[in-house]
């Protein structure tokens, strides 16, 4: 049985629908979920606002308003369309990597900040003992990070994925 375009747009469309419903689960803003799932599955990881609009059934408003929060937390990016006025949104070139480096960075600024208040309440306290715990945790995390990172590299370099667009 052969798959029609439209089928293949529906099957897309499921999966949008599907992955941003988990990443709004997470946490993450619902709208802002949904575009960032269209620009994943999308060919060429960009799309301007009429596209996305027209794929999620959305308003240009909401698409705005996605793309502001995406483009705060560095997961997309705005680029002008060559010799047009319109905007295009990409995803970031390794797009994970970026975000948990990041997120390593803001690892290391909570530890410090956690020592500091373990200090200030002090080892012989429950609360103390707790936060100098929490900062052992990001400091292991932190320290991991860099290891994990090294392990992707040399896994994708091992199947021979290519560098993205």
């Amino acid at each position: 049985m052969t798959r029609t375009d439209g089928d293949r747009e529906e099957a897309v469309s499921r999966f949008v629908e599907r992955f941003a419903a988990e990443m709004t689960a997470a946490g993450m803003q619902r709208m802002a979920s949904r575009v960032f799932a269209a620009l994943l599955a999308s060919e060429k990881a960009s799309m301007t606002s009429a596209e996305l609009a027209e794929q999620l059934r959305i308003s240009p408003a909401a698409v705005s308003g996605a793309i502001g929060y995406l483009t705060q937390v560095d997961m997309v990016s705005r680029e002008r369309d060559p010799g047009t006025r319109r905007d295009r949104y990409v995803l970031h070139n390794e797009l994970w990597y970026e975000t948990f480096t990041r997120r390593d960075q803001v690892l290391v600024r909570w530890e410090k900040v956690l020592n500091e208040g373990a200090e200030t309440l002090g080892p012989d306290t429950a609360a103390g003992r707790r936060t100098a715990e929490t900062a052992e945790f990001f400091a292991f995390l932190h320290g991991e990070m860099a290891g994990i990172m090294d392990r992707w590299r040399d896994r994708r370099a091992a199947r021979g994925t290519p560098q993205e667009d």
